[in-house]
């Protein structure tokens, strides 16, 4: 009686499986099988290739996948899931601008940015950090880390403002108590030092300048702006650099303190709460810095006109609201809500 082989091979059987590819990543499961022609298991041959590729074919199926230290089960609900008492999960970490030269991001992405110290979301439309804030009381300490890829500081620099309530005029209204961007509250009105200046802004303009002895950034100047605009709360630096609820005030606000608090010279501002000092200013022709230690210009975000805006303006001998044009670079100084 002859023999029939049920399976015919070789002297080595080789038999590759490949699961799914990632881009140019494949996850691969190779095996190789080899037996004599003479031998004469080859019903063990035939179950040992049934079970190893119903194993890598259920594997291929059901690919979710566990990463712990407890043997545990991935969850039904996860493609992943990741279980650690005492490790934690380290995204991708870089810069800002490294982030935004991720090309075509996919929304849902994150990644840790070292220059806000923060995770970033993308949306499908931009970036978001998912930075917690913290529930605010009025009288309490911000710490803020100043960072010029925002596009609104000049500056890298990390400022604690001192918060105050109970302005006369504007009584429950919270301010800080320095400009945006001093490093330092002045010690007198007429202080001329970089440090209790802080930055200025031109007029519904989010970018911010420093002067020391000269202005920065050095970008172009902007010697004349004519728009038909309030400050918007898009180009707000309060907002943007210490958060939602925070504005440049109002020109109804600085004209309700300067009135009710009855400031009459310099004296007034920097006597109240606010200490609120002669900080100069940069000119709208070239930028060059003015009047730092004789005169404080504080904006509104309210404007005049297309070309000029409303702003709060003292030196020793008069205290009172100006209207300047919108080209000229003032201090900023917050108020929020309570």
């Amino acid at each position: 009686m002859s023999r029939r082989n049920d399976i015919d091979v070789s002297e080595s059987d080789e038999s590759n499986f490949f699961c799914w590819a990632v881009n140019d990543t494949k996850i691969k499961f190779k095996f190789t099988l080899t037996r004599s022609k003479d031998n004469p298991m080859r019903n063990l041959y035939k179950i040992l290739v049934t079970l190893i590729f119903f194993t890598i074919s259920t594997f291929c199926l059901f690919a979710q996948v566990g990463i712990n230290t407890d043997n545990s089960l991935p969850n039904s609900s996860a493609m992943l899931d990741v279980r650690s008492t005492s490790k934690g999960l380290l995204p991708p970490r870089m810069t800002t601008m490294e982030r935004n030269a991720i090309a075509s991001p996919a929304a849902g992405l994150v990644i840790y940015n070292t220059d806000d110290k923060a995770l970033n979301l993308f949306n499908g439309e931009t970036w978001n950090s998912m930075t917690p804030v913290p529930s605010f009381g009025c009288g309490l300490s911000i710490r803020i880390n100043h960072v010029i890829t925002r596009g609104v500081a000049p500056a890298n620099k990390t400022v604690e403002y001192i918060t105050v309530s109970g302005i006369p005029g504007e009584l429950t209204k919270c301010w800080i108590t320095r400009n945006l961007g001093a490093a330092q509250q002045a010690a007198a009105v007429s202080e001329a030092t970089e440090a209790s200046a802080g930055w200025y802004w031109q007029f519904n303009r989010k970018q911010g300048y420093q002067y020391i002895s000269s202005r920065v950034p050095t970008s172009t100047w902007i010697s004349s702006i004519n728009e038909n605009s309030d400050w918007t709360t898009a180009n707000d630096p309060c907002a943007i650099e210490l958060g939602a609820g925070w504005r440049i005030p109002t020109k109804t606000e600085w004209t309700n303190v300067d009135a009710i608090g009855s400031w009459t010279t310099w004296n007034g501002p920097y006597g109240s709460a606010l200490k609120l000092h002669a900080a100069g200013a940069l000119v709208s022709t070239d930028g060059s810095l003015y009047s730092r230690g004789s005169g404080g210009y504080f904006w509104s975000s309210t404007q005049s006109g297309a070309t000029d805006g409303w702003n709060l303006v003292f030196y020793s001998g008069g205290c009172s609201m100006g209207i300047s044009g919108k080209a000229n670079s003032f201090s900023a100084r917050c108020v929020r809500d309570q």
